[in-house]
């Protein structure tokens, strides 16, 4: 006897959606989603609105509006820190999902539809008790260096309740952003998604995110690293603030002492890896910079990337270096290259 099982369209995409679902993902990210305001500015117009060059500050609803309207011409893209990483997993050939809260308004349509599109899974469902979707006002001055205004909308509303235990379950690495530190149903989510990672074969990664966020919490930082962090990113300013250390060599070390990975970008004077106390020094790809915006994140996206395929940490490095060098070299956080092409390109990997 030949049973037939038929399935219609209904079903067949229920199926697939579990499929998807309990699949293992490469890396899981946890963060604000965001759209990103980006406009062109000068050192001036940045003073005259009191902004601190290169910083990340959190604004009003009506601070927002007011500096929207003194702004110049801008573009609105996808953005917000982990999930520009989590995009550059995608992109790259990785599997990926994201958590993060938006709106159900325009904006978190184009938001959701953006990374969706990427073939990353996001089921985070939006608020709609009328707080709007989160947006940041990134200001682009000449030398390319990006100052950053952010109105966090529904992300303050992301919560324990919209952490995925499965989809983190199954991923190789979950990985957080500092700036969720800020909110505290969002602090909470983040505690929860760390616990289930913890308790499961899933590595933690941190991005410290930005020096100024690191300073307000950088007692509690310093115990989520040496107690629940596996792989730590940051920047030179941002290892040195959480450690207080003006020498960056010492600062690294000290990271060092407590993790089992810590990669450090340095900007021009490219990034550290150290792994078991086993130092390796990744150079920048020379490249021309026309925003800044997106740098990081796409150095993580890269180095994660090649860690869950299973490369060394200095290939890792590398693919994260050339990562990084085609997001500054075009406005916006976002790739508008190949990167899996351009990775065979330019590393043979």
């Amino acid at each position: 006897m030949h049973c037939v099982f038929v399935f219609d369209t209904y079903n067949r995409q229920t199926i697939n959606r579990y499929m998807e679902l309990f699949m293992t993902l490469d890396v899981v990210g946890i963060g604000n989603a965001i759209v990103d305001v980006l406009a062109r500015t000068e050192d001036a117009f940045l003073a005259e609105h009191n902004l601190t060059k290169g910083s990340m500050a959190l604004t009003s609803a009506e601070d927002a509006e007011k500096l929207y309207a003194a702004m110049g011409p801008a573009v609105e893209v996808s953005g917000g820190s982990a999930a520009n990483t989590i995009a550059g997993v995608a992109a790259l050939g990785g599997t990926a999902g994201f958590m993060g809260k938006v709106a159900d308004d325009q904006l978190g349509e184009v938001f959701s539809h953006d990374i969706r599109s990427l073939g990353v899974e996001y089921t985070t469902t939006p608020t709609s008790d009328g707080t709007p979707t989160a947006r940041s006002f990134i200001l682009v001055t000449p030398d390319a260096e990006r100052t950053m205004n952010t109105f966090l909308g529904a992300c303050v509303e992301l919560g324990p309740d919209d952490v995925n235990e499965e989809m983190i379950k199954n991923a190789k690495v979950l990985y957080l952003e500092g700036y969720l530190w800020d909110p505290e149903e969002a602090k909470k989510a983040f505690l929860k998604a760390m616990d289930i990672a913890n308790n499961s074969d899933t590595k933690v990664a941190l991005t410290l995110s930005d020096s100024f966020c690191v300073d307000r919490f950088k007692h509690e930082f310093i115990e989520l690293v040496e107690n629940q962090v596996d792989i730590l990113f940051a920047n030179e300013a941002e290892i040195t603030e959480l450690y207080g250390e003006k020498n960056f060599d010492k600062a690294a070390q000290m990271a060092a002492e407590h993790l089992h990975l810590v990669i450090l970008t340095r900007s021009e004077k490219g990034a550290v890896i150290i792994s078991d106390g086993n130092r390796i020094d990744i150079p920048a790809f020379d490249t021309s910079v026309e925003d800044t915006t997106g740098a990081g994140d796409l150095y993580a996206a890269g180095f994660l990337y090649g860690f869950t395929q299973g490369y060394s940490h200095e290939d890792c490095g590398k693919i994260a270096a050339l990562c990084a060098s085609e997001i500054i070299s075009h406005v916006g956080a976002r790739p508008e290259t190949d990167l899996n092409a351009l990775v065979k390109e330019k590393l043979g990997l």
